[in-house]
């Protein structure tokens, strides 16, 4: 295949996610051929690093020989049936895995199609919940600085002005909570107070009170201490509010447990999985909640008390058996645990990166980590030069703005780490020379 004839006609016509088109005018778009493990393959069979997971979405690598057999299997079988009314074997086995593995108390799942839709869901499912109990609670509460989505529900509750500021004049109406600045406990204590001033005089107002346990993602890798989730949820408890943990980008082992909000012993209302749900593989998303929650929703048809959310593509099954083939794969070959000595590595090798003097902090929770730059003047595109190095040295990294992350896939050996790090180091390093 042609790769410049490939580029011509995806720009001729394709519009891409979170990117702006006219950069393709000096940035070739790259296609890729292959994957296989942590590496993709271009055309000319040079191979990249994913760093980044292809997107977070990717936990036990590119064509996976097992998850690709499970749904090899399940094509021969079912590929689809509408979910309403019927249901199929793959997600009974799924949702049952799942609330065995979540949090105490979340006993039903809620299948949509991606981030983004499950976030919706969990809004809208809190927000009915008050209303069939006779209350109006309009508002929901997010921290700053958070992201959740870029549908109009979850583009309201986040605060990346990035994505959300061109959009305001059509959205819900949220209140953003102070976020912890950092991992420590007095950072966390702090923002709690801060929640707790807004609960007090508006609870009776607030369906939800939404997070990202321990990493706010989008929003630079921002990490902050467990104690925060733990006053959190009193908090809820306290003010009769919901809590709704958007566990999307760090469910599923990328804390170093398989969901975050076990590091404070704690069980939202709501959690909203996806992305690692697959193993990368298709879209699926899923809201577990609980059966106090789900009990305000049973009555008599004729009390229009349902909840009257779907998707056409709600449950497929070629996705629930990917996302079972995922589930094997933690279960059977010690995931968390074999990750420690991966997670303990990734610390070491930060320590380089403190010695940079163009490096204003570092951060780590488990498979995730965090180089902050102090760029000045500031350098808007620093990203794009840090992706252009690393990407000429075969790794793929994504900045977020002055954030250089590292999110890998579980299947990257030690020495593939240490070349994706390196890497990186470089390419900071390389700044002064660009």
């Amino acid at each position: 295949m042609n790769t410049k004839k490939l580029i011509e006609d995806d720009l001729k016509h394709i519009w891409h996610p979170c990117t702006q088109m006219k950069d393709h005018e000096i940035l070739p778009i790259i296609p890729i051929k292959r994957g296989q493990g942590a590496y993709l393959y271009d055309f000319d069979d040079n191979r990249y690093i994913d760093g980044v997971s292809s997107w977070w979405v990717n936990l036990f690598g590119h064509c996976n020989p097992y998850i690709n057999q499970k749904i090899k299997e399940q094509l021969d079988t079912l590929e689809h049936v509408i979910f309403a009314g019927f249901t199929h074997e793959p997600i009974i086995k799924l949702s049952k895995r799942l609330c065995a593995l979540a949090p105490k108390g979340l006993e039903k799942c809620f299948y949509a199609d991606n981030g983004s839709s499950a976030i919706e869901v969990a809004l809208k499912m809190s927000f009915q919940y008050h209303k069939n109990r006779g209350q109006k609670r309009p508002l929901f509460v997010s921290l700053e600085n958070s992201y959740h989505g870029e549908t109009i529900g979850a583009l309201a509750v986040g605060d990346v002005k990035l994505y959300k500021e061109v959009f305001d004049d059509i959205l819900l109406q949220t209140i953003q909570a102070p976020v912890p600045k950092d991992q420590s406990e007095e950072s966390a204590i702090k923002a709690a107070d801060g929640l707790e001033q807004i609960f007090k005089e508006k609870a009776d107002q607030i369906s939800a009170f939404i997070i990202e346990p321990l990493i706010q993602c989008s929003g630079g890798m921002n990490m902050y201490h467990p104690l925060y989730i733990t006053l959190a949820r009193k908090l809820c408890d306290h003010y009769d509010v919901h809590l709704i943990a958007d566990e999307i980008a760090v469910g599923f082992g990328r804390t170093g447990k398989m969901f975050a909000c076990e590091y404070a012993d704690v069980s939202p209302d709501f959690m909203t999985l996806s992305k690692g749900l697959t193993g990368g593989y298709l879209p699926l998303s899923v809201v577990l909640t609980t059966q106090k929650i789900y009990d305000a929703f049973y009555c008599d048809y004729s009390e229009f008390k349902a909840f009257l959310h779907s998707h056409s593509y709600t449950g497929n099954p070629l996705a629930c058996s990917a996302a079972n083939a995922t589930l094997d794969i933690f279960e059977n070959e010690s995931i968390l645990e074999k990750n420690k000595e991966k997670i303990a590595l990734i610390g070491s090798k930060l320590e380089q990166f403190k010695t940079l003097p163009n490096v204003q902090k570092v951060r780590q929770t488990g498979m995730i980590a965090a180089v902050e730059l102090d760029v000045y003047p500031i350098d808007f595109r620093v990203n794009l030069k840090i992706f252009k190095y690393a990407f000429q040295k075969g790794v793929i990294l994504r900045p977020l703005g002055n954030v250089v992350y590292f999110m890998p896939p579980y299947v990257i050996t030690c020495k593939e780490i240490e070349t994706m790090m390196d890497v990186a180091y470089e390419a900071i390093v390389s700044l002064n020379r660009l």
